[in-house]
């Protein structure tokens, strides 16, 4: 049987504090660290994925480019580029950008506690998604996702929102 994942578990300063299988830190609501990358290309547009239907929590909603969580001993960029293979198929460079702290509690009991570090890329082809990740994928632009986020709030991840509504300038080229 495969070992669950840990998280890094951390302090307000990002100290590393401990680790802790992922679910478990989902349903304590620990803070741990993450990652958001946000890739965009030259016509300004982000690319969104839509996560996988069997996903435990967010299922199905619209979201930044890619997300997880660090490995121990691996830095956020190292972190990023891993993910960002994984689930849409590709690489490119990215850059740290901002990091903040976010609570959100989810109706199947779980809370994302998360010191999120946002990571910014850019890319001009298409992914290649890998299924078990990711459910679809488009393009949109920046002006179209934050209308789309105020008449449709449902349909896009928490963190997403929270990442968009305070960290917009940090987004745009």
């Amino acid at each position: 049987m495969k070992e669950e994942e840990k998280v890094i578990l951390v302090n307000e300063n990002d100290e590393q504090i401990g680790l802790m299988p992922k679910l478990e830190a989902h349903q304590k609501a620990v803070l741990h660290r993450a990652f958001s990358v946000f890739v965009i290309n030259e016509e300004n547009e982000l690319m969104l994925q839509q996560r996988a239907h069997h996903k435990y929590h967010s299922p199905g909603l619209w979201t930044n480019t890619c997300c997880s969580h660090q490995r121990e001993g691996e830095s956020n960029i190292e972190a990023g580029t891993r993910r960002l293979q994984e689930e849409m198929g590709f690489t490119t460079s990215l850059k740290d950008s901002v990091s903040f702290i976010y609570k959100a509690p989810f109706d199947n009991g779980l809370t994302e506690h998360e010191y999120d570090h946002v990571l910014i890329g850019t890319y001009e082809e298409n992914p290649v998604i890998n299924p078990d990740e990711v459910a679809d994928w488009k393009w949109m632009s920046i002006e179209s996702i934050k209308e789309d986020i105020l008449e449709h709030p449902e349909q896009y991840t928490e963190w997403f929102k929270i990442i968009f509504d305070k960290f917009y300038s940090y987004i745009t080229l």
